[in-house]
């Protein structure tokens, strides 16, 4: 580690759709000569990173040390993953304890580097006193978002200003420093609609949004031909690189026989004709609604590959009961008619969405997710759950054309009807679904080709790389 000049510590968030995307970006790094690598996190985490690398990396992995129970989480509670509602201040709280040992970590690392080294730390936003850290000891510092640089910006600043508190009588409200974006109070997280009962977390993260101001930029997990950084360079006022889309590959290990069973299923079904339905690794939906859905997708006719959870009345990590939750008889009849597959707790997302009888994804419209589907060419079906998915499907509608929302968040009242009446709008027929279907294409090669070699992302990379560790004189 001492003979490279050029030191990269990345810091990720404690979650996999965090995980997932700085692992990506430390490769994109790592495929450079020159550059020491160094990937921080708690152990769990770490262990977690590691199954993301090859086993021919040179990417070093740090753990520093959490106990969750210190902090009255629960025993493994080491990502956002499953973790309670009630447990999510606690959990922000806690990482917070994992400053000495980053610090301790940051400084002796300078310590045994070689004169003229140069270091830069590229932090997840939800660290925020890296920003400090690097002041401290005079290392460049950079955020990376695995959001997206609208729904992202549009959100710091609603947790910012509040400007949803003096929305107008139908719910709608513009932003201070957005004028001409107007949003609805069903698009912000729920926790933001009850400022006085949550401003402990409200105020957690406001904290951050200064800091974030005062880094020295921000790589985004997207492509500049998809999206323009113009509402976070607004919100922000530092530079901003878009470096995606980092997306982790799929999987060709010939022993996955989970994976081989799922795409001979695929390939006995026409191109563009199955739907693939998950809400992510953090997210569910509730008992009506799941019931609901379920009745929508038999009603439609369409294949279908389901990725389900428990409700969210029920332990997110426990058994799934089809006979509680779904139709009577639903995954017998899907299944002898070869119509639909029901999985359990998970599913090879990028390996379904990249199969051509894949036709559409129901998704909850996190970014990863995002991503992996219009990189493939696959619109979207939006059912956002929280955060700034809301706000995601609101530019993939109203901007891209390349989503139809079907429902917003796991407490509101879902028709089967109008379930049924969406998919095939979106798989089945041609008019709005193949306009649809024709910009995620578009979408899709503009993305792949932004990360190919002389790519949009590729230069931005190699900018951003130059700014932040040029060998000083």
């Amino acid at each position: 580690m001492e003979s490279m000049k050029k030191h990269v510590v990345l810091f990720p968030w404690m979650g996999k759709s965090h995980l997932i995307p700085f692992a990506q970006l430390a490769q994109v790094i790592e495929r450079r000569k020159g550059y020491t690598i160094t990937i921080v996190n708690t152990p769990a985490n770490i262990l977690t990173l590691r199954s993301f690398l090859p086993a021919s990396s040179t990417i070093h992995l740090v753990d520093l040390p959490f106990n969750p129970t210190d902090h009255g989480l629960n025993p493994g509670s080491e990502s956002t993953d499953g973790l309670p509602n009630d447990h999510v201040l606690r959990f922000f709280q806690a990482t917070e304890t994992l400053r000495p040992a980053f610090d301790l970590f940051l400084s002796d690392t300078i310590a045994r580097s070689p004169p003229g080294s140069t270091l830069c730390i590229i932090a997840d936003l939800f660290h925020w006193w890296t920003v400090e850290t690097a002041k401290n000891l005079n290392v460049v510092h950079s955020n990376f978002s695995v959001t997206s640089a609208y729904g992202l910006g549009l959100l710091l600043s609603v947790v910012w200003d509040l400007p949803h508190t003096s929305a107008d009588s139908d719910g709608y409200f513009s932003l201070p420093s957005h004028p001409n974006i107007r949003l609805h109070r069903s698009q912000i997280p729920k926790f933001l609609l009850s400022p006085d009962e949550h401003r402990p977390l409200i105020d957690c993260f406001r904290r951050q949004i200064p800091y974030c101001r005062s880094s020295g930029g921000f790589l985004v997990n997207n492509a500049q031909a998809f999206e323009g950084t113009d509402v976070m360079k607004r919100e922000l006022g530092i530079p901003v690189w878009t470096v995606g889309p980092l997306l982790r590959l799929p999987s060709t290990s010939s022993d996955n026989s989970h994976w081989d069973w799922v795409r001979g299923w695929l390939g006995s079904h026409p191109p563009e004709s199955v739907v693939y339905v998950s809400f992510g690794s953090m997210y569910t939906i509730s008992t009506s609604q799941m019931m609901e859905l379920a009745m929508g997708l038999e009603a439609s006719e369409m294949a279908f590959i389901w990725m389900v959870r428990p409700p969210v009345e029920f332990d997110f990590n426990g058994e799934f009961r089809a006979d509680e939750w779904l139709p009577e008889g639903f995954e017998e009849r899907m299944r002898e008619k070869k119509r639909g597959i029901v999985i359990r707790g998970w599913a090879p997302q990028l390996e379904i969405l990249s199969h051509a009888s894949t036709g559409a994804f129901l998704s909850q419209c996190g970014w990863n997710s995002v991503l992996e589907s219009l990189t493939n060419g696959v619109p979207i079906i939006g059912w956002p759950i929280e955060s700034e998915q809301l706000i995601n499907v609101k530019m993939l509608v109203e901007e891209k054309g390349v989503c139809v929302e079907v429902a917003r968040g796991n407490d509101s009242v879902v028709n089967s009807v109008h379930v049924k009446k969406t998919i095939k709008l979106v798989v089945g027929g041609s008019g709005k679904g193949e306009e649809m279907r024709k910009k995620a294409r578009e979408i899709g090669k503009a993305l792949r080709e932004a990360v190919e070699e002389g790519g949009d992302s590729i230069r931005a990379m190699d900018d951003f790389l130059h700014t932040a560790l040029s060998t000083k004189d």
